[in-house]
């Protein structure tokens, strides 16, 4: 229980800062963002996506359990009823949600594929009204379209499909890993905190990782590497784990948690369409770094899609 949840509600009403919260929201959408770039020169260094991964959720488990047990051990109480749900955001949701995303900026440009990825909010919609027959409002309908027409821009589906074919797959199994990583965290956060629960997906996506690939056989030669930024920033060099605490610190633990803060000040959906500046910042910060250019009908196939999530988040 967050601290504010405790507090009267008048308390809760003069506390609540709107401005405070879009800017945190606003940060994580471009921190994320800037960190498909960094995540991106790590693949190129060598390192696969899978171990990218593995790194990712250890890193991020490691980070966020220590950031709980300094301000609120007393979240990490579970019980065993909850372990198959928080097992399944753990690893549907953490570890497939980013193992597809890195598949994918592997094979695409960063912001065409999370333009794919972010309709994630659009299958949760969807799944709400066919499968959990919740009332959604007619605007998903128009949404739906909008998010099909735009796709198709996106894609350039007119020329066939120019795009790599595996990359625009793992995009959009992205994004249904990504749909199913909310509704996972829609129905475990009826009983428990976002950090901790946050802090348990990481654990059961590490867990699920390390047997997958067993870090005894993880390619340690790697982190040591110098590498090139790439791009316009080629003359510049780092070492692959000064990327990799980047990615850890500033592209995962501190977004992850100026999300969960900014609810705090303004409401869940609020908070999400304000994190959708993602692919917008990401293909800005792509095409300064990296080059990476987007035509003139996915830049407009890209803003039909932005829409068409906006409609899908506010139509539950």
């Amino acid at each position: 229980m967050s601290d504010v949840a405790i507090l009267p509600l008048e308390t809760v009403e003069r506390a609540r800062r709107p401005a405070v919260g879009y800017l945190m929201a606003l940060t994580a959408g471009t921190l994320f963002a800037i960190n498909g770039t960094v995540s991106k020169v790590i693949l190129e260094s060598g390192l696969s996506s899978l171990r990218l991964t593995e790194v990712r959720c250890i890193g991020g488990f490691l980070g966020l359990l220590a950031i709980v047990l300094l301000t609120r051990p007393r979240t990490l109480r579970i019980d065993w009823r909850e372990l198959l749900l928080v097992a399944g955001f753990g690893v549907f949701g953490v570890a497939f949600v980013q193992l597809f995303y890195f598949l994918a900026i592997h094979r695409l440009q960063i912001g065409v594929s999370l333009l794919i990825q972010y309709l994630g909010p659009l299958i949760v919609a969807v799944f709400a009204h066919f499968v959990l027959h919740e009332h959604v409002r007619r605007r998903l309908w128009v949404a739906l379209a909008l998010a099909l027409i735009g796709l198709t821009l996106v894609v350039d589906l007119w020329s066939g499909v120019s795009l790599d074919g595996l990359g625009v797959l793992f995009s959009l199994c992205s994004a249904f890993t990504f749909a199913g990583y909310m509704l996972f965290a829609e129905r475990a956060l009826r009983r428990r905190d976002p950090i901790s629960l946050l802090c348990y997906g990481f654990l059961f996506a590490s867990i699920f990782w390390s047997l997958v690939q067993p870090w005894w056989s993880f390619p340690f030669e790697v982190p040591r590497q110098t590498v090139s930024l790439l791009g316009h920033l080629s003359d510049t060099n780092l070492p692959v784990w000064a990327l990799m605490a980047w990615m850890i610190v500033l592209g995962t633990i501190v977004p992850f948690l100026l999300i969960v803060g900014s609810m705090r000040h303004i409401s869940a959906t609020r908070a999400g369409i304000v994190a959708m500046v993602e692919p917008v910042v990401a293909s800005a910060v792509a095409y300064a770094w990296l080059n990476e250019t987007l035509s003139g009908a996915q830049l407009v196939g890209g803003a039909i899609v932005l829409l068409a999530i906006v409609l899908a988040q506010s139509a539950r």
